[in-house]
């Protein structure tokens, strides 16, 4: 049986795919001025360099960047890891629809095929490395 737990951490109001083309920038970059961003960003879409920097003063206050003053340019930086941010939103979609039980997400992940035999056996060998004894 799987122990069910509710998060509660901070839920932050969900990326646009836009905001999350910014973000995937600054996640690639680590550490980017807007004009950084822009140029990546740009590559796909046509956008001006004010609606980049309007991007990530709004992820900014939305808590996904932060940002430090290089002179006279802002360098910003990701709150977390994209990584992290997954795990969580993983988190918020356990809580909210399958009553907290990573088993049932898991097991309607296999049943609804999202999850193929390759992705099984590389999640048992994922789950027993981290496991204390690696067993």
């Amino acid at each position: 049986m799987t122990s069910r737990t509710t998060s509660q951490a901070r839920v932050r109001p969900p990326l646009t795919d836009l905001e999350n083309e910014v973000m995937q920038a600054v996640w690639d970059g680590g550490t980017c001025t807007v004009e950084t961003v822009h140029q990546i960003v740009s590559r796909k879409r046509n956008l001006k360099e004010t609606t980049t920097r309007t991007l990530m003063r709004r992820l900014e206050h939305k808590g996904y960047l932060k940002h430090e003053s290089d002179g006279r340019a802002y360098v910003y930086r990701a709150v977390e890891p994209a990584r992290s941010l997954a795990a969580r939103a993983v988190r918020q979609i356990i809580d909210r629809f399958c009553r907290g039980s990573v088993e049932e997400l898991v097991s309607g992940m296999v049943e609804a095929k999202v999850l193929n035999k390759e992705d099984l056996d590389q999640l048992e060998k994922f789950v027993r490395n981290r496991r204390p004894g690696g067993k």
